[in-house]
């Protein structure tokens, strides 16, 4: 930061290229990819994943994700145990955001009532996950 409080140039052209190009949110992926799996040949699988990525970039679908359905399945398990048929519109923002999930659609089919069924949790959760497992700068 500069004497008078601004942010030079340089910086904040870095800071916006950065974002632009969703590249702190690739290399968070990435790392994330890494310690899941624990690959023995880590610089291939880097490789493929990158690979992986340019795929759906092209093809709009199978990001790489460390969450998969059953994964969310157990999630809304968890917080309806009783099998209610629904959890609340505080649970539905708590788990969407353990799942790293932001900008999430905050008034869901059901938040009125405060009852949101599987289904729209299943749906908000799969697409919030293909939002940040998309780690590419839109075209």
């Amino acid at each position: 930061m500069a004497s008078d409080g601004t942010i030079p140039l340089r910086e904040e052209e870095t800071r916006t290229y950065l974002q632009d190009h969703k590249i702190l949110e690739l290399f968070n992926n990435m790392t994330s990819q890494l310690i899941f799996h624990r690959p023995a040949d880590p610089k291939k699988f880097m490789i493929e994943t990158m690979e992986r990525l340019q795929k759906s970039q092209d093809t709009k679908r199978d990001y790489p994700c460390l969450f998969d359905d059953s994964n969310i399945q157990s999630v809304y398990g968890m917080l309806d145990p009783t099998n209610r048929g629904y959890i609340t519109l505080q649970q539905y923002n708590e788990a969407l955001e353990t799942f790293g999930i932001q900008n999430f659609n905050e008034k869901p089919e059901g938040a009125a009532d405060d009852r949101i069924t599987f289904d729209t949790f299943m749906l908000e959760a799969r697409n919030g996950l293909q939002r940040v497992s998309a780690t590419f700068h839109s075209k």
